[in-house]
């Protein structure tokens, strides 16, 4: 990779790890401060849930936004807005603020993955945007596990001095773009493929989506909850979080890379089967530190990695000129499970008991087994098209960071082997040719042009 990409990339980069640490550190401040305050689980999963609605939200419409105002701006705006959410929350504990601000808080996120991801995606053409999915894929995570370590900052503070740390990480991710050239990389508006014809492609990646949504909202809403009542004080839940992210983070590729060489359905499948015996040991097992550390590990390293490897399936059997819109529709499928997964979870565990929540996956990981399985006696997986990447599920511009030459190039291959004319048929599946041979300097010159931000504004209002 060129210097002059890096030097591109790094800015973005740095802002979402610093922004990030704060977001790991919220999502479980959150969920301990509403059980601490004595609010129901049913409460506590919606004011969950409401972040997952504001990202879905922001999926649908910020990009005009951006489109409008530009990179620097647009990314200044909601990072400021995302810190004066938590500092509200910070000023008044009140489950139904929460919930509002939650919702404005995860709809100001998705503005800022929007902003970065999209940076990242014209900073490069396809040859190269694996190594930057890379990097960004190590500052996301990264940062997660450091937030959920500043778990123990809330037991030695105050009430509000946690907030005001998260707000002040999210305050400073503005400086790294505010302090660069004035440049402002173009995009144009997602168009993601309808929830319908996703269904058609590929019923086991929109359902892989879709339960992986479940699980990993599921688990950053509600697991800290159970880590609390199980007696674990707030740093132990933190270093336990922590373990679960380093999981996904370390296991992800390993998992993608042995779906290369196997049937992707039957990595699903064994990717389910390993949830509901790893949440049915949470169950039976005795709460060893060391024995929950292992199994929140694996869990984490199957649950984050069921996404990517879903995506990766539907990418085999998708038309070239389809691959980007599939991926955007995929992404939304993944915001649609996240959202509703607290809402459906916590009325099991107020019944139950805490324990619910691994009752509630255990029988998300039997369903999706049944369900892969009965997919593969319809329709064998197709031969893989390209080397898997890892996909972060963040916006829907950003979707368009994984689909990379080989990918392009893979496809592609496989239309001329296979008549996909009917797959998807309002979709155009002749494709620019991909320049594989061109330069990465030349690349990083031609992608990112400077604009004057203002006169940008002038033109695009």
């Amino acid at each position: 990779m060129s210097p002059q990409l890096l030097s591109m990339a790094l800015a973005p980069l740095l802002g979402l790890f610093i922004l990030g640490i704060g977001n790991g550190f919220l999502a479980s401040l959150i969920t301990l401060r509403l059980d601490a305050a004595g609010e129901s689980v049913t409460t506590i999963g919606w004011v969950s849930a409401a972040y997952y609605i504001g990202l879905a939200i922001g999926a649908l419409f910020n990009d005009r936004l951006l489109l409008r105002i530009g990179h620097i701006r647009a990314y200044a705006c909601f990072a400021s807005l995302v810190a004066v959410t938590v500092l509200l929350q910070g000023l008044w504990l009140n489950a139904g603020l929460w919930f509002t601000l939650r919702m404005i808080g995860g709809w100001a996120t998705l503005g800022v993955y929007l902003v970065i991801e999209s940076w990242l995606l014209t900073a490069a053409d396809t040859r190269v945007r694996g190594r930057l999915l890379a990097l960004y894929m190590i500052s996301l995570y990264g940062a997660g596990v450091i937030g959920q370590l500043l778990l123990g900052v809330a037991d030695s503070a105050g009430a509000s001095q946690p907030f005001m740390i998260i707000a002040i990480l999210a305050s400073l991710s503005v400086l790294p773009l505010g302090m660069i050239p004035r440049v402002s990389p173009l995009i144009e508006h997602a168009e993601p493929l309808s929830p319908w014809r996703l269904i058609t492609v590929t019923p086991t990646g929109v359902m892989g989506c879709f339960g992986s949504g479940l699980a990993i909202s599921a688990i950053y809403s509600l697991l800290p909850l159970y880590l609390q009542r199980s007696g674990l004080d707030v740093q132990k839940i933190g270093e336990m979080m922590a373990v679960l992210i380093l999981g996904g983070m370390l296991l992800q590729y390993p998992i993608g890379r042995w779906s290369d060489r196997h049937d992707r359905q039957i990595v699903l499948i064994l990717i389910g089967v390993a949830m509901t015996l790893l949440c049915l040991g949470m169950m039976l097992l005795p709460p060893l530190p060391w024995l929950l550390a292992g199994a929140l590990f694996l869990l984490g390293g199957g649950v984050f990695a069921l996404y990517p490897v879903a995506v990766s399936h539907a990418a085999d059997r998708a038309p070239a000129g389809a691959l980007v819109r599939m991926s955007q529709g995929l992404l939304l499928i993944n915001a649609l499970g996240a959202t509703l997964s607290p809402p459906l979870i916590t009325p099991l565990m107020t019944h139950v008991g805490d324990a619910g929540l691994f009752v509630a996956l255990l029988c998300l990981g039997g369903c999706l087994v049944v369900f892969f399985v009965w997919r593969r006696s319809r329709r064998p997986a197709p031969a893989p098209v390209a080397p898997f990447t890892s996909n972060p599920p963040q916006s829907v511009v950003g979707a368009e960071l994984v689909v990379t030459a080989a990918l392009v190039q893979g496809a592609t291959e496989h239309e001329q082997q296979e008549d996909l004319s009917q797959v998807v048929p309002e979709v155009e599946t002749a494709l620019p040719e991909v320049d594989i041979a061109g330069s990465e300097a030349e690349t990083a010159g031609s992608a990112v042009r400077p604009v004057d931000a203002d006169a940008e504004t002038a033109t695009r209002g």
